[in-house]
C-alpha cells in the first residue's frame, strides 16, 4: 500500500468511528480516521450513562480516545469529506484524496432547534434533551416541556418521574385530548399558549415567558429537536435509506458492499455507549470481509502459482519428448 492506502477509511471521530478504530488497529489494519471536529454533544459538559465514563466530559472522551487509536498506528486526519466514490476513493476538501478497501461512516447528526429566542443559547445547559442523559442532575427542580416536536407529550411523560413540578407548553401545537388525558393523570400541567423566550438570569434559566404575557419559572426545559443524519457520503455512495435514514444490519452493514455505518447517522437514538458498541459491531464486520477477501486473494495467487508449474512442468517433459529421453 502506498501512503495514502488504506485497508478502512472511517469517516467521523466520535464514540462509533474511534471505537471501530480501536478494533480495526488492535486487528493490525491499515485505518485513517477522518474527522471535521464538530461532535454533536459538544455543547454538554458531562456526558452520562456510560460505564466508568459517567460524568466525564465529551472532549475528554474524545481525547482519551485519540490517542488510544494512535497507539495502534491509526491516522487521524482533520478534514472534511468533501467527496466518496465507488471504489472507494475519500476526496478530503482541500486536502489528499485516500484509497480505501472499506469505508465506514460514522458522522453522526445534527439538531434542528425551533426557532425561539434563548433556545439555542441554552441548548446542553439548561434546555436538554435526554432524561436519560441529563435527568438526574435537574430532579426535584422546577421543570418544562416544549411542545415542538411530535414526540414531546412522549418526552414529557419520561421527565414527569424526575420531578412533581413539571408543566408541558404547547407552544404553536396542537395537544389532542387523549395526549392532555395522559398528561393530566401524571399531574403535568398544561400552559397554553405560544412561546415568546426562554429567560435568562446570571447565565442560568428563569423561566418560560409567554407571547400573551407572564412567566412560568422553570429551572430547565426539555424539548425534543429535529435530527438530521449527516449522510451525505453514504448517500454518495448510493446507499439505501429509508424514513430519511440509512439502512443498516445488526453489524452497521449497509445496501452497498464495503460500506458500513454505524452511530447517530444510523441510529438517532444511539447513546454514547451505544454509539461505541456499533462501531465495534462495524469494525468485526470489517475485518471479516477484509479476512475473506486476502484469503481469496491468496487462493488466487496460489492457483496461478499452480498453474504456471504445472504449464513449465509440461512444456519441460515435451522438451524431453523432443531430445528423445
Amino acid at each position: 500500500m502506498d501512503a495514502r492506502s488504506y485497508d478502512v477509511v472511517v469517516v467521523g471521530a466520535g464514540a462509533a468511528g474511534l471505537n471501530a478504530a480501536l478494533l480495526l488497529g488492535r486487528a493490525r489494519r491499515r485505518v485513517a480516521v477522518v474527522d471535521a471536529g464538530a461532535p454533536r454533544n459538544a455543547p454538554a459538559a458531562h456526558m452520562r450513562g456510560f460505564l466508568t465514563r459517567d460524568g466525564m466530559s465529551p472532549a475528554a472522551l474524545l481525547e482519551v480516545g485519540r490517542a488510544e487509536v494512535a497507539g495502534y498506528g491509526v491516522t487521524l486526519i482533520e478534514g472534511r469529506v468533501e467527496e466518496a466514490e465507488p471504489g472507494f476513493r475519500v476526496r478530503l476538501a482541500g486536502g489528499p484524496v485516500l484509497e480505501a478497501r472499506r469505508i465506514l461512516v460514522a458522522t453522526g447528526l445534527r439538531d434542528e432547534l425551533p426557532d425561539i429566542p434563548g433556545v439555542r443559547e441554552r441548548w446542553g445547559k439548561d434546555l436538554l434533551h435526554c432524561p436519560y442523559c441529563h435527568g438526574w442532575e435537574v430532579r426535584d427542580e422546577p421543570l418544562g416541556v416544549l411542545g415542538t416536536h411530535p414526540n414531546a407529550v412522549d418526552q414529557g411523560l419520561l421527565v414527569r418521574s424526575l420531578s412533581d413540578d413539571v408543566v408541558f407548553f404547547p407552544h404553536t401545537a396542537e395537544v389532542a385530548a387523549g395526549d392532555r388525558e395522559r398528561l393530566a393523570a401524571r399531574g403535568i400541567r398544561v400552559v397554553d399558549g405560544e412561546v415568546k423566550r426562554l429567560v435568562v438570569v446570571g447565565d442560568r434559566l428563569h423561566g418560560v415567558e409567554l407571547v400573551r404575557g407572564g412567566t412560568v419559572p422553570r429551572a430547565a426545559v426539555f424539548l425534543v429537536p429535529r435530527m438530521v443524519p449527516r449522510d451525505a457520503v453514504l448517500r454518495a455512495l448510493g446507499c439505501e435509506t429509508r424514513d430519511g435514514w440509512v439502512v443498516t444490519g445488526p453489524d452497521g452493514r449497509t445496501s452497498v458492499p464495503g460500506v458500513h455505518a454505524a452511530g447517530n447517522v444510523a441510529d438517532p437514538r444511539a447513546k454514547v455507549v451505544t454509539a461505541a458498541g456499533m462501531g465495534a459491531a462495524a469494525a468485526m464486520s470489517l475485518n471479516n470481509d477484509l479476512v475473506q477477501e486476502d484469503t481469496a486473494r491468496a487462493l488466487a495467487v496460489a492457483a496461478a502459482f499452480s498453474a504456471r508449474a504445472e504449464a513449465e512442468n509440461a512444456r519441460a517433459q515435451q522438451g524431453d519428448t523432443a531430445h528423445g529421453l
